[in-house]
């Protein structure tokens, strides 16, 4: 059954949404929110959405869901508010910066039974899904050990850092949301290091743009996590699961998939820019698993649940490196 969306927030992500709903056959835009002119501008002459504001789109009965990919301080009430308003809701990461708050946010979505999908899009990467597929049917034993390398190829602007709740809540947690997904549990603890290489800038806004974490299980079973803002060959995105009877792995992504050989040796394509291109797949693949959620369907789905489980990760590194102590997980 095809369904008819908003987006609120015409930025970056948004327009990557507006896109995948667009090209979905299930799936309409029907309307933008944005008070950036040009921004909302852009995504109602591409996809003829309709412009308008957050109380239009919330009691428009013909509108079935919204995507929230606005600042993440604007979240936990824009999910109860359109949750109250009867709409199904996929919000960007994270749903807070504050577990507590994100709680309550999750205490309204239970009690007005809202569909609510948090976009932790790496789930729906065909290469990454591979991986959990050779997990699940056994291919490699037990899962035992792991590491997870994500590297953006620049530092965002200083006002993105000064609202992005910092490398933990806004980068890793994407790699927290992967190691539960590929390990299938939560870990019991986290030892968190952090450090400012890339500009000093980043140290007066109080964030990290370098980070490394590792998580344990209590039955022993590790993850590696490395984060750097700054990479300079491109988007470095790479998985490694090791088990009992073999190991299982996602090499980087390039738009063009060729080796060239000659006399000066072996070369390939650069790596994908960023996340708008090397994600295309999986954000299509993620609005799908939306629609599916809404129509009612057997399909899993990263929920409210989920969303808290990798702020409260978040937070565990950080009060670890804050405390140099390895921190359990709430």
């Amino acid at each position: 059954m095809s369904k008819r969306f908003a987006i609120l927030g015409a930025g970056r992500i948004g327009q990557v949404h507006a896109r995948a709903v667009s090209n979905n056959e299930n799936a309409e835009l029907a309307a933008i929110f944005d008070p950036a002119d040009a921004a909302a501008e852009s995504i109602v002459e591409r996809y003829g959405a309709a412009r308008m504001d957050i109380e239009e789109i919330a009691a428009d009965a013909g509108i079935d869901a919204v995507l929230l990919c606005t600042p993440t301080d604007r979240h936990a009430e824009q999910i109860e508010f359109f949750a109250r308003a009867g709409k199904a809701v996929f919000c960007e990461k994270p749903i807070d910066l504050s577990s507590s708050r994100a709680r309550e946010c999750l205490d309204t979505v239970e009690k007005t039974k809202a569909t609510l999908m948090v976009g932790f899009n790496r789930r729906y990467d065909p290469h990454f899904m591979a991986v959990k597929a050779q997990i699940d049917n056994g291919s490699i034993g037990n899962p035992e050990t792991g590491v997870i390398i994500s590297r953006d190829p620049a530092l965002p602007p200083a006002e993105y850092i000064k609202r992005s709740g910092g490398i933990f809540k806004d980068m890793m947690i994407h790699d927290f949301d992967m190691a539960v997904y590929l390990m299938g549990s939560v870990p019991e603890t986290v030892s968190a290091t952090g450090s400012v290489l890339t500009d000093p800038e980043v140290a007066g806004l109080g964030d990290y743009d370098t980070a490394c974490a590792v998580l344990r299980w209590t039955d022993g079973r590790q993850m590696m996590i490395s984060n750097s803002r700054r990479a300079v060959y491109g988007y470095d995105q790479r998985i490694e699961v090791h088990g009992s009877q073999g190991m299982v792995a996602a090499e980087n992504q390039r738009p063009v998939g060729i080796e060239l050989a000659t006399e000066k040796g072996y070369t390939r394509p650069p790596l994908h820019d960023f996340f708008m291109t090397r994600y295309t797949e999986a954000y299509a693949n993620e609005i799908n698993a939306f629609i599916e959620a809404i129509n009612g369907g057997a399909v899993e789905i990263p929920t409210g649940k989920d969303g808290l489980n990798s702020l409260l990760m978040a937070e565990a590194a950080l009060a670890s490196l804050e405390t140099g102590t390895v921190v359990k997980i709430a």
